[in-house]
């Protein structure tokens, strides 16, 4: 039942938006449909916390450790970016970027687009991931283009294409999958359930298995972000709406990387080696120096922070890579800290470019004169994400540098070198914004601060001190993980 409600209730939500229309009431609809599913995402995580992974609706569902830890976090985000997007989205609206049509489409796919990652996470089988996370694409293809500029349809339309690719690679990997699969298990669509493969792993053939992972890798690597598949993502950034930005880089890059570990698992078990481990990590490595490197030169604040997701996800990529206790507890937790922290950082820089009426970083200064709350949070933002102690993302990051220096001390000199140009990137680019005199031609908003420092005190908590239960969470989470 409780599995029910946090898959429908963003569902009915986007239906009763898609008539709402662009009625006051919309931004509370939209607010209250994603309150629902986090609080339900919660009481399912405390079942599986208490009773252990469940498996439902004839074998179509299941829960355990991994999906429902990232069943909440996408829950949670989604409603903290419902809340910041109420008044940002107002402001849109007075502004005329968007009209009355512009803003029922936003809420009614914002809602679609949280229940088809969900569906992505919460589903048994190989065929409904890959549908989801095409249902994924279409909804936010559709947000990034919501301007209508010529920039923003270049940008949803290099979005659909790049990912359209990638996803049909991704069917092929699952088409190979289920040859394999069927082989075990016969025809129909227990071959094709996540339970009944990983417990049957070994018994998969190991060079089909090998070869439907490299489709898996280009597929959802794609739109995991990873270099050189990254293309599509900063312009999606910089083109949608902010509240979109947030949940593409807090969310459904987590989404593509969760279906590419579930991946990975089979086929450690099918072939007996590291092979896929290391695919991952040379990805997640060359991903971290060419986003690096690329944020220096970004004149775009958003654009900026999009390589900076890309930095990240490169990160998280590579410790699941790596594999082990340490660097699959660190990516745990890297995805959940650099979820809060990057969601954050786009909601302060969706205020600033409401302040300036611009994304050019040369031109937005003077942010804690012009509004303090802003000015700080995007300064904490970055002080988090760069890995500044004492905040979550130092952690997971520490975590992840001590397992590679173990297990891979030449990818750790690599880790290195890129973490130290995002640091100096960033921090070169953003203190002038923060701390510059305040230009003549900004403005006071009204902007929604309360989703930015709820996150950062959760991050900063979170750095300090890991909760019993989550970390617990965790290691059940990477024990399903590490064999």
């Amino acid at each position: 039942m409780t599995l029910l409600v946090v898959l429908s209730a963003s569902l009915v939500a986007a239906v009763i938006l898609a008539f709402v229309g662009d009625r006051k009431v919309a931004s509370q609809i939209n607010i209250l449909g994603s309150a629902a599913t986090f609080v339900a995402s919660v009481f399912l995580a405390l079942e599986v916390y208490t009773g252990g992974p469940m498996i439902t609706a004839g074998g179509y569902f299941f829960v355990d450790a991994f999906n429902v830890y990232l069943s909440v976090l996408t829950a949670f985000v989604s409603m903290t970016t419902a809340i910041f997007s109420r008044r940002y989205m107002r402001h849109e609206r007075e502004k005329g970027r968007v009209g009355r049509a512009g803003m029922r489409f936003y809420h009614a796919m914002f809602q679609l687009f949280i229940f088809a990652m969900l569906l992505a996470l919460l589903t048994n089988n190989v065929g409904i991931l890959w549908i989801s996370m095409e249902l994924a694409t279409l909804s936010t293809v559709l947000l990034v283009s919501l301007y209508r500029t010529p920039s923003a349809v270049e940008a949803a339309w290099k979005y659909f294409i790049l990912c359209g690719v990638g996803i049909a690679q991704a069917l092929f990997g699952t088409v190979l999958l289920y040859f394999a699969a069927e082989r075990v298990f016969g025809e129909g669509s227990a071959a094709l359930l996540w339970t009944n493969l990983s417990q049957s792993a070994d018994k998969l053939e190991p060079t089909v298995l090998s070869l439907a992972f490299v489709f898996f890798m280009v597929g959802y690597g794609t739109k995991v972000g990873l270099v050189p598949l990254h293309n599509w993502l900063p312009d999606a950034h910089s083109e949608g709406p902010t509240p979109i930005s947030a949940v593409l880089s807090g969310l459904l890059l987590n989404v593509a990387l969760y279906a590419l570990v579930r991946c990975k698992v089979l086929v450690d078990g099918a072939t007996g080696s590291h092979k896929a481990g290391y695919i991952m990590m040379v990805f997640g490595t060359v991903s971290i120096l060419v986003a690096a490197f690329s944020l220096l030169r970004q004149k775009d604040v958003k654009r900026m922070f999009a390589y900076s997701s890309i930095e990240h996800m490169g990160i998280a990529t590579f410790a699941f890579g790596l594999g082990g206790p340490v660097a699959t507890f660190g990516a745990l937790l890297h995805m959940l800290v650099h979820s809060l922290t990057k969601s954050s950082i786009f909601f302060t820089v969706g205020n600033a470019s409401q302040m300036h009426s611009t994304q050019e970083v040369a031109l937005i200064r003077g942010l804690v004169k012009g509004n303090p709350l802003v000015g700080w949070g995007l300064m904490l933002g970055v002080m988090a994400i760069v890995g500044m102690p004492p905040f979550g993302v130092f952690t997971s990051e520490f975590l992840i540098l001590t397992a590679a220096m173990k297990d891979a001390p030449v990818f750790a000199i690599f880790f290195l070198i890129g973490l130290a140009i995002a640091f100096a990137g960033l921090f070169r680019k953003v203190i002038p914004m923060v701390f510059g005199a305040a230009p003549d031609y900004q403005v006071k908003i009204r902007a929604a601060h309360t989703p930015v420092y709820v996150h950062m005190i959760i991050i900063l908590i979170l750095g300090l001190y890991l909760p019993v239960f989550l970390s617990d969470w965790f290691h059940a989470a990477a024990g399903l993980l590490v064999k």
